[in-house]
Formats: structure tokens, C-alpha cells, sequence
């Protein structure tokens, strides 16, 4: 299989670590353009684009998706057909493209959401509030409550953004590091956009102008107990604030309500954790008891509600220096994330409907 092309991350000197890894240019020595207008007279509709840079192309594949698929052409199934048995030619000829961080557009609009909608949509029922506070254009760093034993969540933040803001804007989420070291679920990942949890990885994403998306509390919300659930753990030390204040990107708090009844968590297996080097080993009320069939997450409804953008470009020259200012944002975005999960929680009239 031929390998696809990396979209370069900046200039050649600028020293940022590529993240691409293995894949390289495939040697046809054409121009972008020149390669749309090949795929345009061959009936294949583009390559799927750059990744997350808000351009004519990346906003058009999102609205066919969201319009009805992947294959949501006048031709019926003929024409998605086509598109399909086009989609895999590209794939096999390596006429792709994923940047530096491995993030490869056209798979997680035509694939990965795929999967993930029916989940999303039929499964979770999720209802998103607020996307119009995520900027239409530039760059925005969304934070967000982590609960749920598994990190569903961000996966349900991820077709928020990618299915419903109207810019078609694609959301790039921060990852702890055992990510990147499981077997299958590493390169899933980076296809999807995902990147290692960093200031250098956020700074860098900030500074082309995505939306990157970033979960403080890390394993210690992910994996709290269920008696505990809907109470944000520590934010850490600010990291993610200076990360925006130095970008001057807007912060938009994130309140996910339906993650936290998933999995309850109402044990962990420390002992076995360690052995297998996680963070914990859940005990819930039908995992490990029912084998496989315990790992389904419960069909819990959820919610989730992005809130006004904090701005941080009004801010002086070093002020992402500043620890006291740092804490007081950290503080503020943690207490309004908290607040919010409280009033939904209110709001809900039962986990499940």
C-alpha cells in the first residue's frame, strides 16, 4: 500500500518533533491543486482535504457528512458506491494526506464518525447546547469535565463539534500518554486527530488555528469513584491556561452530564492495575462479573454544554507567567464547568430519558 502524503507542520527549521512517523510523500511530485483537479475530473470529489484549517474543502466534506453521509450524492447508491470504491483507490494509492501528527481527515470523516454517530446519536442520545460559542474560525481550546471509566466522552465532544457547528470545524483532543501505547487504539488515535497531552502538541495546534479540546482532570476524574461522580477533581496546575494565554486563544468551558452512569465505578483492582501498568482496573456492578458483556457501557442519556468563550488576548505580554493569574483562570474555569454540571443535572428529569 502506497503511503500517504504528510502536510507539513511549519518550516523544516522551526525544530517541532514531526509526529507523522512512518508516512511519507508518495513521490507524485504534483501540487495540491493540481491533485483536486485530477480527483474532480476522475468523480472522486477531492481528497478530503487538510486537516482542521477551515478551508472551502474541509467545510464542504463536513456538510456532506452531516447532510447524509459520506455518500450523500444526487446518484443514490450508485453514486455512493462510486465514492466508496473511490475512497478505497486512495487509500490503496496512497493519494491522502495526514499532517504531521498523523491526523488524517478524510478517514475520520468518512469512517470514524461513522462509526461513532449510531453511538452517538441512537445510543447516548446526546443533546449539544451552546455550540455557537465555539469560534467559527481560529483557534479555541475547549476544556472539559472527564468522568466515565472509559474516555467516551471526548470521542461524544468530538461529533458534537464535527456534526453540528455550522463552520464544520473539527475538534483536536490532548491524550494522556497510555494512548499512545496501546496496541491499535495508538494509530486510531492519531488518524483521529488526537495528540499527545502537551503544552509543545497544544501550542503548536493552537498556533495553526484549531480547536483542540483538553481534559484536566486526566485520569483522576476518568477514574473516580461513582460515589464521587459530577465532582471535578483538581485541574492540575494551569498548564492549559498559560498554553492559551501565550496562543491568545478563547478558553470554552465544557460540561459533559451522562458519562459519569456509563460505567459506576464502584471498585478498583489496584493490584491488578499495577500489574497491567493502568492507571486503575474498574470494578463496576457487571464488569469483570459478566465478561465481555459487562464491558457495554449503560444506554444513559447525555448532555453536553459548551459555554461562553473566555477571551485571553487581552491579556499583556507575559502573563502566561504570571502563577497568580493563571490560578485565578484555572479557578474560574473550573468553577463555571462545576456550576453548569450542577444546573444540568438539575435540569435532567432521569439518567436515561
Amino acid at each position: 500500500m502506497a503511503d500517504a502524503k504528510v502536510i507539513p507542520f511549519g518550516s523544516p527549521d522551526d525544530g517541532h518533533e514531526r509526529r507523522g512517523g512512518h508516512q511519507r510523500h508518495d513521490g507524485r511530485g504534483e501540487s495540491r491543486g493540481e491533485r483536486h483537479l485530477r480527483a474532480g475530473q476522475a468523480g472522486t470529489g477531492g481528497s478530503g482535504g487538510e486537516s482542521g484549517t477551515g478551508t472551502d474543502a474541509g467545510a464542504a466534506s463536513g456538510g456532506q457528512e452531516r447532510a447524509g453521509g459520506a455518500g450523500g450524492t444526487e446518484g443514490g447508491w450508485e453514486g455512493r458506491a462510486a465514492q466508496a470504491l473511490a475512497f478505497l483507490r486512495r487509500r490503496v494509492t496512497g493519494e491522502y494526506e495526514v499532517d504531521d501528527f498523523g491526523y488524517d481527515p478524510e478517514l475520520t470523516d468518512q469512517v470514524l464518525m461513522s462509526l461513532l454517530r449510531p453511538l452517538y446519536e441512537k445510543y447516548f442520545r446526546v443533546e449539544v447546547r451552546g455550540i455557537e460559542n465555539i469560534p467559527a474560525e481560529g483557534s479555541a481550546l475547549i476544556v472539559s469535565n472527564h468522568s466515565g471509566t472509559l474516555p467516551l466522552d471526548g470521542l461524544m465532544m468530538q461529533v458534537a463539534v464535527h456534526d453540528h457547528h455550522p463552520a464544520g470545524r473539527h475538534l483536536r483532543l490532548l491524550a494522556a500518554d497510555l494512548v499512545f501505547v496501546l496496541p491499535v487504539v495508538n494509530a486510531l488515535a492519531r488518524k483521529a486527530g488526537h495528540t499527545l497531552a502537551c503544552s509543545q502538541d497544544a501550542a503548536a495546534l493552537l498556533e495553526r488555528g484549531e480547536v483542540v479540546g483538553v481534559m484536566p482532570e486526566g485520569f483522576k476524574g476518568l477514574g473516580k469513584p461513582f460515589s464521587e461522580r459530577y465532582k471535578l477533581q483538581r485541574f492540575g496546575r494551569g498548564g492549559f491556561v498559560s498554553t492559551a494565554l501565550r496562543a491568545g486563544a478563547p478558553i470554552v468551558p465544557c460540561s459533559v452530564v451522562g458519562a459519569e452512569e456509563i460505567f459506576p465505578m464502584v471498585g478498583n483492582a489496584k493490584t491488578l492495575a499495577r500489574l497491567l501498568g493502568f492507571p486503575y482496573f474498574p470494578v463496576t456492578p457487571t464488569f469483570p462479573w459478566l465478561g465481555p458483556l459487562g464491558a457495554l457501557p449503560l444506554p444513559t442519556k447525555w448532555t453536553i454544554q459548551f459555554g461562553e468563550p473566555i477571551p485571553t488576548d487581552g491579556y499583556p505580554a507575559g502573563s502566561a507567567e504570571d502563577p497568580m493569574l493563571v490560578f485565578n483562570l484555572t479557578d474560574q474555569i473550573r468553577e463555571t464547568i462545576q456550576h453548569t454540571l450542577y444546573k444540568l443535572l438539575v435540569q435532567r428529569r432521569s439518567v436515561f430519558f
